[in-house]
């Protein structure tokens, strides 16, 4: 009787210590590795910009979080996939035309211009409603990894410009699609 409680116990302790030691095994290395190797690397935090122009306005600026960066959208409808862009890191935000500061928080400051300005060129009339020094308007950033701030720097000769305060100065890349140009900006740095 005793040897068939202790084949029992060892049989019992066995798949107990299997079980525990595949759960760790699937939990951690699989899914660590996973995890990081689906997160991109050599972005860098250099400035990048296309030199191509339109006279399209800009009718809309949006939003996302995702599992390795948070994005920034640049809504263009007809302006195609040259979109004329300059986007890299500044010590300050200062207003187009004018020159003027403006405050924004983070640990670092992305100045992103894009050629499409936030007004209809042949009517004047708003295209982008953004205020000069104020939050990009529908943006909520709350809760974001990477994104602390947005702040509306103007339009000017056909480009607008905002600044996107962010944790710290990380990578970043650029992407032209049709009628839109998106900004990621990495959790970290792989």
């Amino acid at each position: 009787m005793r040897r068939i409680g202790a084949v029992l116990a060892a049989l019992v302790l066995a798949g107990t210590a299997l079980g525990t030691a595949a759960a760790t095994a699937s939990a951690a290395p699989g899914g660590a590795s996973r995890a990081a190797a689906a997160c991109p690397t050599g972005w860098g935090s250099g400035t990048k910009g296309s030199p191509d122009s339109g006279a399209v306005p800009l009718a809309d600026i949006r939003t996302g979080r995702h599992d390795c960066f948070d994005r920034i959208v640049f809504d263009v409808p007809g302006g195609g996939d040259h979109i004329g862009y300059y986007v890299q890191y500044v010590d300050r935000l200062h207003q187009v035309g004018s020159g003027d500061p403006i405050p924004v928080s983070g640990g670092a400051i992305l100045a992103i211009r894009v050629a499409a300005p936030s007004y209809d060129p042949e009517t004047g009339g708003v295209a982008y409603p953004g205020d000069v020094a104020e939050p990009l308007p529908g943006v909520n950033i709350s809760g974001y990894r990477t994104f602390r701030d947005t702040r509306f720097a103007g339009s000017f000769e056909g480009e607008t410009q905002l600044g996107v305060g962010v944790r710290a100065r990380l990578p970043f890349r650029v992407i032209q699609l049709p009628d839109r140009l998106v900004v990621d900006v990495a959790h970290t740095w792989n």
